[in-house]
């Protein structure tokens, strides 16, 4: 058992205090700004934090901070990589963010937050929460900014080659997600593909589109779904869940954000390129504002790992400290939501409240 952890001996944390375990040495700004972030959750959220890594190097970037007594460190030596893939999450049981997740399946903590490599944090969240019975994949769910009201992409990348069956269970998982996170009550479900029409795509997405068109099974709750969307609808906001494979989902997820990070270096260049432009931005900058704040990722904190038993959230590598700070109060929101019994009853699983619990030692092994 990795130093500093000890067998939690009340149950698991009232969901209404969360308690947050952030992996400090995740992202390429670490240990700094997630520091920074997890301190500014605290302030600003009302949530606790917890931070996993080397004590040695996060008590100076605390000090300097002037945090004193206020983050608690939970001593973790080993570090996983950014360059590190999934064989790392499985295979260092005392990196940070091995640590963090052993709080959650523990009951020291209700969420986990990290900015590290996502093949590891996938992989060490499977191997140490449990997973939702009927849920045989996680699936990474992130926001897009789409108008006038946001729209849930899962999967992102957590799966790359489900089966048809899986893409369903992510469209349970979109459904649960956007209700907590997104205030929808009763979000409409689309299938990605190439095209409108049900017998449009591959193997997988026909089949796919048959299994979500159909009744639920095994005690499910039903979808409403809306039948299959496009590329180009990805930002046309014509339904609330985007269903697709981790595969496709993580291309689109890569091609949308370049695509905005070229179309604001082009508006910004004709702001600023002359007179004229720069008085029109002057007068619209209220209005700029608004936009600028809603198609960056920061404010939204990252992305959500679903169908395990706990909250994972994954922030992007480059987070700053206000991005940390919002995945903070993300994974607060979903654990305030009680994200994972709401998974539950979608997926048909029957109710499962714990205190603590140890891992597996079939999977330790």
């Amino acid at each position: 058992m990795p130093a500093g952890l000890q067998p939690a001996a009340d149950p698991l944390a009232d969901p209404a205090d969360p308690v947050i375990a952030v992996d400090a040495m995740g992202g390429d700004y670490a240990p700094d700004e997630i520091v920074a972030g997890a301190l500014a959750a605290q302030r600003e959220h009302g949530v606790t934090t917890l931070l996993t890594g080397p004590p040695s190097r996060l008590r100076p970037v605390i000090a300097r901070l002037g945090a004193g007594s206020e983050l608690r460190v939970v001593p973790a030596e080993d570090i996983v990589g950014m360059g590190e893939g999934a064989l790392a999450g499985f295979r260092r049981p005392r990196s940070s963010i091995a640590v963090a997740c052993q709080l959650v399946r523990r009951g020291q903590a209700t969420a986990v937050v990290s900015a590290g490599s996502t093949g590891a944090i996938v992989a060490s969240a499977r191997q140490r929460l449990l997973e939702v019975p009927g849920v045989p994949r996680p699936g990474l769910a992130v926001v897009l900014p789409t108008h006038p009201n946001l729209t849930v992409l899962i999967d992102a990348g957590a799966t790359a080659d489900p089966k048809p069956e899986m893409l369903v269970q992510f469209g349970q998982l979109g459904v649960a997600y956007a209700q907590i996170a997104l205030g929808i009550a009763a979000p409409k479900v689309g299938l990605l593909t190439i095209g409108a029409e049900p017998g449009k795509g591959n193997i997988l997405t026909r089949r796919a589109h048959e299994l979500l068109a159909a009744e639920p099974q095994g005690g499910a709750l039903p979808l409403n779904f809306a039948g299959n969307v496009e590329g180009g609808d990805l930002m046309a906001g014509a339904v609330d869940v985007i269903v697709t494979d981790g595969f496709t989902g993580n291309v689109a997820l890569k091609t949308l954000e370049g695509s905005m990070k070229f179309a604001a270096a082009e508006l910004r260049s004709a702001l600023t390129g002359t007179r004229a432009g720069r008085l029109g931005a002057l007068l619209q900058r209220r209005g700029l504002r608004e936009f600028s704040e809603r198609v960056d990722a920061d404010t939204y904190g990252g992305a959500a790992l679903l169908g395990l038993g706990g909250s994972v959230v994954i922030a992007h590598g480059a987070s700053t400290a206000r991005a940390v700070s919002s995945a903070c109060a993300l994974a607060a929101n979903l654990t305030r939501g009680d994200i994972t019994e709401k998974i539950r009853a979608r997926v048909g699983a029957p109710s499962e409240r714990r205190g603590a619990h140890f891992l597996r030692r079939d999977r330790e092994r």
